[in-house]
């Protein structure tokens, strides 16, 4: 607990934003929200939104505090919600629990709230304190925030390479170069992220499962996006045949033949037909129509065509690029982007607040491209 003359709501709220990270993977379309009820200088309760579709944060902590929560103080990493869903307004519950403080992290950027659960609040007589750990939290719900504000997913883009940008050798042999700590590490993004993505040539090479297998079981499998724009993936391709609750959709274009259209989706998967740019799907479209079926997030984990084909299209939030300790060589062994490449060193993708994980014998460089796909809309907040 916080000792007198240090800072009581940074350090409530930092409680508040561990219980909301407890969630990570189980609540899209929904934000990461957790809760505290404070009381005498003392946690009463404790909460956080488990489901979409299940109590918000707020009131799994109200109902934890019971009685205690009269009078007491709130912490919430989101603004409290004010409009009916499918679940009541959060902030109907603050007033009848009697709370007569709310501490805010960040203002909620979905437009049906985007302020006006404060404004409620404060009508009601309650005090209202925001911007208490903003940053964090606006990171903790980074998914959350680019799919409400724009309608597209958050696209994370994973590789894994040698020390010299190597994905296979010359041969094409890829499995495995980076170590059992980074592949655990990737299936714990599998679970986190909404969708996973491919081209049709990892899936003719690999036949990939391309699901979330964490330690000791658990996790939720990601939807499997597949780059297939003559729709030319397998019927027998382990994607379609196997045991999971995730659908595969196939992204194609209008020269995938109608008989190969049919057989995929009488084989259960969903077939997206869009358009294209020299031949291949359009990247940005294929976004937008992911966006429109609540896809709020992908991770990307093609070759290096599909990697080169994100990049160009300005498409990529965020990079987890694993680095094993391998020197594999070749002039035609596969780099990890393809593409035209760029021409300047000034036009280079440059990522910004890096952080470096060591998994094993690997490294993993995770970061943001923030004047590619994310653009200004983190920055403002």
């Amino acid at each position: 607990m916080p000792q007198a003359g240090e800072n009581n709501d940074r350090y409530f709220m930092q409680e508040a934003l561990k219980l909301a990270a407890k969630a990570e993977g189980y609540t899209s379309p929904n934000p990461l929200v957790g809760a505290v009820v404070v009381k005498d200088n003392r946690i009463v309760g404790r909460g956080y939104h488990k489901k979409a579709g299940t109590p918000h944060a707020e009131v799994h902590a109200l109902n934890n505090a019971g009685e205690l929560a009269r009078g007491g103080t709130i912490y919430v990493t989101l603004e409290p919600c004010c409009h009916y869903g499918r679940t009541p307004p959060c902030t109907e519950a603050i007033k009848a629990a009697g709370i007569k403080r709310v501490v805010v992290a960040m203002t909620d950027p979905n437009p049906l709230v985007a302020g006006k659960g404060l404004k409620i609040l404060k009508e009601a007589g309650i005090e209202v304190t925001t911007g208490v750990l903003a940053d964090e939290a606006a990171r903790l719900n980074e998914v959350f925030i680019k799919y409400i504000t724009t309608g597209r997913p958050f696209v994370v883009l994973k590789a894994a390479v040698s020390l010299d940008g190597k994905i296979a050798t010359v041969t094409g042999e890829s499995k495995w170069i980076t170590g059992p700590e980074s592949r655990e590490y990737t299936h714990h993004l599998r679970h986190r992220y909404d969708a996973i993505l491919v081209g049709i040539n990892t899936v003719l090479t690999d036949n990939p499962s391309l699901t979330a297998r964490l330690p000791g079981g658990g996790g939720i499998d990601p939807v499997r996006v597949i780059l297939d724009s003559k729709c030319r993936t397998p019927l027998n391709a382990k994607i379609i045949n196997q045991s999971s609750k995730a659908k595969t959709i196939i992204a194609c274009t209008k020269d995938a033949p109608e008989d190969r259209i049919k057989a995929l989706k009488e084989a259960g998967t969903e077939v997206i037909v869009l358009p294209h740019k020299e031949g291949k799907v359009d990247i940005l479209e294929l976004l937008k129509e992911l966006g429109r079926r609540q896809v709020t997030s992908i991770l990307v984990e093609g070759g290096a065509q599909v990697h080169g084909s994100f990049l160009t299209a300005g498409a990529v939030d965020k990079v987890y690029w694993f680095i094993a300790p391998l020197l594999i060589g070749g002039g035609k062994a596969p780099g990890a982007v393809a593409g035209e490449g760029i021409k300047k060193l000034s036009e280079a993708v440059r990522l910004s607040e890096l952080k470096v994980h060591r998994l094993g014998p690997d490294i993993c460089i995770e970061g943001y491209n923030l004047e590619g796909g994310m653009r200004p809309y983190l920055r403002e907040l």
